[in-house]
Formats: structure tokens, sequence, C-alpha cells
């Protein structure tokens, strides 16, 4: 009598044998990365870890394993969808994670991968070199383009005395956001508000901008991975050279800052186009472990 065929399912049994398999089919298929993993490695990784609930920052204890096949046919499953469809592996497991604090994410969203989360939770704002009176004295903070909210939450965690108001153009977006929200326990100090930039929020002043804005160049847009294509185009779009949402936050930032207050955004790489254009702005620009000059600082009174 004949054998049933074996699957990928039951021939490779350990997470270590899963994590393997699944680096050579990304490379194989040759896949780019850029949602939270940089490497086939970091994305087999999280896509193992995550789809078996666990530590996705903890894969050496559970190398050797065994899983059980059901556990085993969830991956395999997962690893051939990130192939077959070229969608980041956040959005086959609906979880992404900044600084290590978890978010949902789906395709109403872009994948969070905002320096400003690292530079919110380490050590930005630690001293007064940009907040004077320091983050404790921070009671009002407006984030910009929210997207799936992330941002809104980690500063309400950072600034733990002030309200957070989070816009976005987006319904679909601000969907994710309210789940989000609610997830992390902010509904009663983060409000999500409808409309474009600063319209929502006209005559208030905060002791905090920051803004995360769709700076992709027209040029960078017509040449994206198929991984960027899953993503809203609205979250990225920034015009011809990138910049034209930032110049409106620029407009408008002033009106809306209060004595001592700063602005935070990131930008991509326009800075050089930035700093000629606006000559008597004294950026400061805020490096990270992976990022240098596409974040920059502006206080209330660099406006004036």
């Amino acid at each position: 009598m004949p054998q049933p065929k074996s699957t990928t399912a039951d021939e490779l049994v350990t997470v270590r044998d899963l994590f393997r398999w699944a680096i050579s089919r990304f490379n194989e298929a040759d896949l780019y990365f850029g949602h939270g993993a940089t490497t086939a490695l970091d994305e087999a990784a999280f896509i193992v870890l995550e789809g078996l609930h666990l530590p996705v920052d903890q894969l050496d204890p559970f190398l050797d394993a065994r899983l059980t096949l059901a556990e085993r046919r969830r991956l395999v499953d997962l690893i051939e969808r990130r192939v077959s469809t070229r969608k980041p592996a956040a959005y086959l497991l609906g979880r992404t994670y900044i600084q290590g604090i978890p978010f949902r994410v789906d395709e109403r969203v872009i994948v969070p991968r905002s320096f400003l989360g690292e530079l919110m939770l380490g050590d930005a704002f630690a001293g007064d070199d940009l907040l004077p009176e320091g983050p404790g004295a921070v009671e009002s903070v407006l984030e910009l383009c929210t997207g799936s909210g992330c941002l809104a939450i980690i500063a309400a965690m950072r600034f733990p005395n002030a309200r957070v108001d989070a816009v976005d153009l987006s319904p679909e977006a601000l969907e994710v956001a309210t789940l989000n929200v609610a997830e992390h326990a902010m509904t009663e100090r983060i409000e999500l508000l409808r409309g474009d930039l600063f319209a929502p929020v006209a005559g208030r002043r905060y002791d905090l901008i920051l803004t995360n804005p769709p700076y992709v160049d027209a040029e960078t847009m017509a040449l994206l991975p198929p991984e960027y294509r899953h993503e809203p185009e609205l979250a990225l779009a920034g015009g011809e050279d990138g910049l034209d949402i930032v110049r409106r936050i620029l407009a408008g930032a002033p009106d809306h800052l209060n004595p001592g207050g700063g602005l935070l955004c990131e930008i991509g790489t326009g800075r050089e186009v930035l700093e000629a254009e606006y000559p008597n702005l004294p950026f400061l620009w805020l490096d990270t472990e992976d990022s240098e000059g596409e974040v920059f600082w502006l206080s209330e009174a660099d406006f004036r």
C-alpha cells in the first residue's frame, strides 16, 4: 500500500527546523524587508515566535522545542503566505512592536517603524535639553498623522501627566488606533480626532507636537517594492520631494505651541532641502541607532 506523501509540516519538527526553513524560503524568494525586520533571519524569528505566541526577543530558549502538528502547519502557512503575497509579516500576524511594546496593525495603517518611539523612550527627553521643565511638566501633546496610534500611546507613557490629541485624515486608520488605545488602557488620556493636520484642533495649544508624516518622494513611490504596496498610499506619499506635508506642519506649528514647547518631526532624507528652504530655522537633528539627520526638533522660541 503506497505511503501518504509527506508535507513540509511533517518534515519540519522543531522551532529550529522552521526557523532555518523560513530563512531559506525568504532568501530564495528575494523578499524585501523593512517593516520591523531588516533581514531574512530577523523576519523568520518574528514570524516563528509571534506565530507561536512566544516572546519575540527570546528565540534561543525555544530552538529545540518540538512543535505540535497544528503549530507546524500554522507556521508553514504563515511563511508561505509571506512569500506568495509579499505582505509584511506584521500584517499576516496582526501585530508589531515598537521598543518591545505590542500594537495591533492591519492594512488600514502602515506598519509603524518610526524613529520617534526610540527617541521618546530613550534619552531624548531624559533631561531638560529639549523641554526646559522636563517630561513631568508636559501636560498636553498633539500627534499628527497618528495612523495606528502607537506614537500617541508611547507619548502618554513617556509623559504621565499629559493628555494627548491624536489626529489622522483616514477613518480606517483611526479604527485601528481606537483598538490600540483601548488595548493599552489609554482611552481616558488620548483623544482620537479625524481631520487634516491642525484642522480638528483649531485654537488649541500644546507643550509638545510630534509627527511622523508621509514623506516618501514621488520618485521613490514609483519604485517601492511589493511589500510597501500593501500599505495605504495616503500614509506614505509626501509629494514631489516628499516634504509637502512637512511644510504645512512647519507653517501651522507656531500657532499651536505653548511657550517652552516644541515640535518633534521625522522627515526621512529631506534634510538638505529643508535646511536650504528654511535658513532661519535652527533645526536640531536627533540621531537614533539606525538613523542620522532624519528627525528634527524645533522649540516654540525657534519660530519667533
